[in-house]
């Protein structure tokens, strides 16, 4: 069915008197009508891009685009609030051919270059990342028709114009890491449609002596405190946020995190610190103290609090016979906010990973104890003793010793996350 033979339902929408919600509203009342007819639940089923252009409804997806900069994948999930939905991914264009000459392309890879489906899911997240930036820079999200082997441009205005795109990048900081990840891919996206003549050029080709990116340093030693708060600043939701503070701030395990639940916080603890139990806990203490991050812990409460059929985990699975999810599920996460939030590498000498957070909270937590011996100096020496230890051990109650650490921890990671500590 051709988008031209179909009538538009929005020819009497004047678009730029509609705020958002006035889209919320057309959108379940025009658009949500026609997912009913066809057999899908407008409540769960995200309709992708083509379904808009088969029943004529592609000028929502462009008004929507056009007056509030916003794609239908962000308007799915923070307007209308429905979760996110694998089926279709949401490219950052409304022209036909390019998204399925992108689609093409990330096909190709996972059929003929077997990667994983975590290698698919970057490369697809790249060439989105070069698809914005093509449209900011150049007022158009057609990318296919100024290399087509019929373009009417002149080669050099498609080279322009992709220079132009990471130009913008460029302007609005990303860093040499990412950029450099950005124009690998992009470049093999141009080849690709070369090699299969649906491109007469790769105006690509031309980025790795046009622009010279110095990456940061690679391998750092250790995670610290500026890779937590980037981790912090770019978790999109209270899920990657509580994942954040559930490895960094309490130093949890990535198994335990995927198996925390509601019943495990205790709030009354002692002097009003709450804690959270664990009836097992290899080479640990059955309790742990949440010295920080109580907020987050139940912003994500609340979040889960609203569905009817949650069990309490605070990381429920949506598939498989198991209510939460997997200590691999955690990783996965983990691994896809790192690589968002432009982590080295390599840290350490290893990719970015739960584990590294909780080394992490290793890490302060010496550090406090250091820092807390340092404090002890002057009353060890009016003591007569040079050796603080002492002073803890001897003249503090274990009370004070607790609350001396806590205050100290909690000071700590407040400043590595940014945030007053609640």
């Amino acid at each position: 069915m051709s988008e031209s033979t179909v009538e538009s339902p929005f020819d009497d929408v004047r678009w730029t008197t509609l705020d958002r919600e006035g889209f919320i509203d057309l959108y379940w009342s025009r658009v949500a009508p026609r997912l009913r007819t066809d057999g899908y639940d407008p409540e769960t089923h995200k309709p992708t891009h083509q379904w808009f252009r088969d029943r004529g409804l592609r000028g929502f997806l462009a008004a929507l685009r056009r007056h509030h900069d916003r794609s239908f994948g962000e308007f799915w999930s923070d307007d209308l609030e429905l979760g996110t939905d694998e089926s279709g991914y949401d490219w950052d264009t409304d022209d036909t051919a390019t998204i399925d000459a992108l689609d093409g392309f990330v096909a190709s890879r996972r059929s003929r270059h077997d990667l994983t489906e975590s290698s698919l899911s970057a490369k697809r997240r790249r060439l989105n990342l070069y698809a914005r930036a093509y449209r900011r820079a150049n007022s158009t999200d057609d990318l296919l028709s100024p290399v087509a082997r019929d373009a009417d441009s002149p080669t050099y205005e498609a080279v322009d114009a992709c220079y132009a795109a990471f130009d913008w990048l460029n302007e609005q900081g990303y860093s040499a890491r990412t950029k450099m990840r950005v124009r690998g891919v992009v470049d093999s996206w141009y080849q690709h449609l070369v090699g299969r003549r649906l491109a007469a050029t790769n105006p690509a080709s031309g980025l790795y002596d046009e622009f010279k990116w110095k990456p940061e340093r690679s391998d750092p030693s250790r995670l610290d405190a500026d890779h937590v708060r980037r981790l912090v600043k770019t978790a999109g939701d209270p899920r990657e946020r509580l994942l954040v503070v559930a490895l960094a701030g309490w130093g949890l395990r990535a198994n335990e995190v995927a198996a925390l639940h509601v019943s495990q916080l205790v709030r009354d603890g002692e002097e009003d610190v709450p804690y959270l139990t664990f009836e097992e806990r290899k080479n640990g203490p059955g309790e742990v103290n949440v010295l920080y991050g109580l907020s987050t812990l139940d912003a994500r409460i609340d979040e889960l609090a609203s569905r009817d059929d949650w069990a309490g985990y605070l990381f429920p699975s949506k598939q498989g016979a198991d209510p939460h999810v997997t200590r691999e599920r955690v990783w996965t996460w983990f691994r896809d906010l790192a690589e968002r939030a432009e982590l080295p590498a390599k840290i350490d000498g290893e990719q970015p990973s739960p584990q590294l957070c909780r080394r992490f909270w290793y890490d302060t937590y010496t550090s406090v104890l250091g820092a807390v011996l340092d404090g002890l100096e002057e009353i060890a020496a009016e003591q007569g003793s040079d050796d603080p230890q002492v002073v803890m051990t001897n003249y503090l109650s274990d009370e004070r010793a607790r609350r001396v650490r806590r205050e100290f921890m909690r000071t700590e990671l407040a400043a590595a996350f940014e945030s007053e500590a609640s």
